[in-house]
């Protein structure tokens, strides 16, 4: 995959020195040099015929422009730089961002993609074509076949999800926005299944949207034609924002939890539970819906905006 160095003209400071290390030849000889190969400060100088001094020297100025990384290795006579190409393209917009304009990112996770899940009968898993594995039967859930699943339900616990964390450098997320659709678990359905669905990010509780019920007493608009009735059928759509001040779930106030708890600034990759807490008032479980189930013709999307 090809790796880019993306810049802007707000970026001014990198700006200059990738140009600065753009406008000396000799420069542009190691870059070439690293085209397919790794080499070392002596190597480079052997190769251009170039003392080792002013190679180390143009060695530095393209590894502070990001261009080339370089690691240390053990070498005859204590360490020696090992060199290696750091990106293939350069993107650089020259018109900068507007700060009176937010950017948004979004990720559609499927909701079989879940990186762990704590699951409970009555319990079950399918894809737009059939069931994976077997009704109540936890175990199923670490089928490899469930990245297809577009409809997955347990009757407590909950499933978590690992999103990149792509944020461009120096512009800190205002806003977080998640949305999916779901609703409770009953056996078969049942509409007046109340249940309380908590999300949490990176480990921090931001709220509990309260599903009315199971819903099954009509088909829902995406669903195949295999799958019965009496089963559940659709859910609500959830929305959770995260500001600068509080937790919205569906336009409603959902707890005090602000962007600046959620501790996005890392560059690690951000972690989305959802589900029943143990001590929830209605543990009435949880149904998700994919793209191709349901009433909604989408994924899990998390989005953020910065």
């Amino acid at each position: 995959m090809a790796k880019i160095l993306e810049l802007t003209a707000d970026n001014d400071i990198q700006l200059s020195k990738v140009g600065n290390a753009l406008s000396s030849p000799v420069r542009i000889q190691i870059l070439k040099l690293l085209y397919s190969n790794s080499y070392n400060v002596g190597e480079i100088a052997e190769y251009l015929q170039i003392p080792a001094s002013s190679a180390a020297l143009h060695i530095r100025n393209l590894e502070e422009a990001g261009l080339i990384q370089t690691k240390s290795q053990p070498g005859n006579r204590g360490s020696m730089k090992i060199c290696s190409r750091k990106n293939d393209f350069i993107n650089i917009r020259l018109s900068g961002l507007d700060p009176n304009v937010s950017e948004v990112i979004s990720f559609p996770m499927p909701i079989g993609a879940f990186t762990d899940c704590q699951i409970t009968p009555s319990c079950g898993i399918a894809s737009e074509y059939s069931p994976i594995g077997y009704d109540d039967r936890p175990s199923d859930f670490y089928l490899p076949d469930r990245i297809k699943a577009q409809i997955l339900w347990s009757s407590s616990g909950y499933v978590e999800y690992k999103f990149p964390s792509s944020l461009s450098k120096g512009y800190p997320p205002k806003r977080l926005a998640l949305s999916f659709e779901a609703c409770s678990e009953a056996p078969n359905f049942n509409e007046s299944w109340k249940s309380d669905i908590t999300i949490w990010i990176n480990g921090v509780d931001c709220g509990t949207w309260q599903s009315p019920g199971d819903f099954g007493s009509r088909r829902g608009r995406l669903n195949p034609s295999w799958w019965d009735n009496g089963a559940t059928q659709h859910g609500e759509l959830v929305t959770l924002e995260v500001n600068d001040s509080c937790s919205i779930i569906n336009s409603a106030a959902a707890s005090s939890v602000c962007i600046n708890d959620l501790d996005l600034s890392t560059g690690e990759s951000i972690c989305i539970r959802i589900g029943n807490k143990p001590d929830a008032h209605y543990i009435g479980g949880f149904n998700l819906f994919g793209e191709n189930f349901g009433d909604f013709s989408q994924n899990i999307i998390l989005s953020l905006i910065y």
